[in-house]
Formats: structure tokens, sequence, C-alpha cells
């Protein structure tokens, strides 16, 4: 099969379109014929040198497709969508989605939502598995006695993940906030569900959203940054407040006040999901089609994408990542 390989760590330029054997099938995966693979932060990070693939992974970058299942062990006990053989899927990887084809585990594979395209679907998996395992699984969103009067604040809201979460919590009856880098980018998170977007280069989003929240502050924080934000953030969450860390673009590093974490009973947690279980991925997996498929298909979360590039230009995607300009998902396709 033809796929698009790390040939030495470095600027975009080192992914190469290479021949490469196929993937080989264990118990319970399936093999899609890939039509269309997301781009995301980790799939940089893996070119660059600073995020190895887990142990057993594909050493290929790209982290979610969705395309049709060709082959595979669809009679295992993890089928409990029953997909067979010609069904349109997208699937959350470990590795392996800038190919032709490329291994799922059944438990990580969700049909394809009604109504949407593969190239759409194929934006999905990343994004919504991380957001769901991370406000609502980690962070709680909603499930304290406030319910659906918690407030959520997204950083980064014109990222791909940024517009997967303000559109979630936005549809499951939640104020959002959201902070972007340009004012472009800010009407952009708007027009998706955030009641105000701030600009962070102007703005200061501790004071903005304390005067949105009469001096409360928010509930949940999901954050990308890191580094300095952290601090800023422990100022900006409401008593009893949590902060779901997923990245730290912004310095792996932080100065934290203990005394404000006391005194307000905050939450700090964070996680990454590539090196998670398939058994826990298949857990998200279940939520995400009985809580938000059905938001899918009834058109209330909509697919925001940003550039599509054919898969042999991989290298020209992640450039155009690195160059922060994008809203939404960049997206590969054969």
């Amino acid at each position: 099969m033809q796929a698009i390989a790390i040939t030495a760590y470095g600027a975009p330029e080192v992914l190469q379109p290479v021949a490469y054997k196929r993937p080989v099938l264990q118990p319970g995966e399936v093999l899609i014929r890939v039509s269309a693979a997301g781009v995301n932060r980790p799939d940089l990070l893996q070119r660059a040198g600073h995020y190895a693939p887990p142990p057993g992974a594909s050493v290929l970058p790209g982290l979610e497709v969705a395309g049709e299942i060709v082959d595979g062990d669809w009679q295992h006990a993890d089928n409990r969508w029953r997909l067979k053989k010609g069904d349109r899927v997208c699937a959350l990887l470990q590795g392996g989605g800038y190919a032709e084809f490329a291994a799922a585990p059944l438990a990580q594979c969700l049909p394809v939502p009604a109504g949407w395209s593969e190239l759409e679907a194929a934006s999905l998996p990343e994004t919504y598995f991380t957001v769901w395992s991370n406000l609502f699984d980690r962070a709680q969103l909603g499930a304290t006695e406030r319910g659906q009067d918690e407030t959520l604040l997204v950083q980064g809201g014109s990222s791909g993940i940024g517009v997967a979460a303000i559109q979630l919590a936005h549809a499951l009856g939640h104020r959002v906030f959201a902070t972007a880098g340009s004012a472009a980018k800010c009407r952009a998170c708007e027009s998706l569900g955030a009641e105000r977007a701030i600009d962070y280069k102007t703005e200061d989003f501790v004071a903005v959203t304390a005067a949105l929240t009469n001096g409360r502050g928010v509930d949940v924080i999901l954050d990308m940054v890191g580094g300095d934000y952290i601090a800023r953030e422990l100022k900006a969450l409401a008593q009893d407040g949590r902060l779901a860390l997923i990245a730290f673009l912004g310095g792996a590093k932080a100065n934290l006040n203990l005394a404000e974490m006391l005194t307000k009973r905050l939450t700090l947690t964070g996680s990454t999901l590539r090196p998670r279980s398939t058994h826990f991925k298949a857990r998200i997996a279940a939520q995400l089609k009985e809580r938000v498929w059905p938001l899918l298909e009834a058109g209330k979360i909509r697919p925001v994408i940003d550039r599509v590039f054919p898969m042999t230009e991989a290298a020209s995607a992640h450039a155009w990542m690195e160059e922060g300009r994008h809203i939404g998902k960049i997206m590969l396709a054969w």
C-alpha cells in the first residue's frame, strides 16, 4: 500500500510517500480502506521526535480515519454495533492513519453518522474521544448539583479540539466561553455556540469570565496551553472548579498557588488519550454513540473543516497547522 512515513525527525518535509506493508490484523481488529484522516498536534510532535508511538502501535502517523471495512474479525465480542465488511466507519487509532489501509480495534470504530461524509466523519474520533473523556469523564461537566448551569471555558477555541468542545457543551445546554487569537477566530467560536469569545492577545480571560459570571468564575476549564496559564486559570475557576489539562503548548512547568486550590476546593487533572487501553476507549466510544452521535445526526453539531490536503501532501498540511491560522480541523484525503 501507499503510506506517508516519517523518514527522519524534523520539519514537515520529512513526511514522504512510501510503499509500505499492509497492517497485519490482530484479534478484534478490522482493516479499513482509508478515505480520509485527520491531522492532529500529536502527529506534529511525533514527526519532530517528541512523541513516540506506544509499544506495538504503527510507526506511521495518524490517529483518526474514516473509510470502508474491507477485512477483519467482525465476529469478535467487541462488535457492539454489528459492523461488517463494506460498512463505513470512523475509527480512533494509536497510529497508522496516513495510509491507504489502517488497522483499528473494533471497539474503537463507530459508524459514520447519518448524513455525514467519510471526510467529515474522519474529523471526529481524536477530538471527540478527547473532549468527552476529559470534559465529561474526568472534569465531570454538568455532573454536580448545578447540572446544566455549569459553565465552561475552552482555551484555544478555534482549534479542532476547541470547536468540538464548544459545540458539544453548547448542544448539551452549558454556557460556554472560549479564547482565541484573533477577531476572526473569536467570531468563529461565537458562531459555534460560545456565548463570548475572548481575544487572548488583547483581553484578560480572568477578568472577562469573572464579569460574565457575576464574579463567581467558571466551573470547568479545558486547557491545552499549560505554562503560565495555569496560575491564571486557578483564579478564573469558581469554588469546586475543575481544570482539565490536555496539552502544554505554553510550557510543561507552572507555578501553582496551593492556598487557592485548597480554599476554593479546586481539581487539576490531566490526561493523554493515545496510550490508554482499548477497554477504556471502548467505554468512551459507547458514551459517544449514545450521547453525541444523535446530536451529530440531528445537525446540532456540524463539521468544521478548515482545509483538505491530498494525503501525499501531508507535509503541507503539517506546515499549515504550524502556522496556526486554521479554524477547525485540517484533513488529509486520498
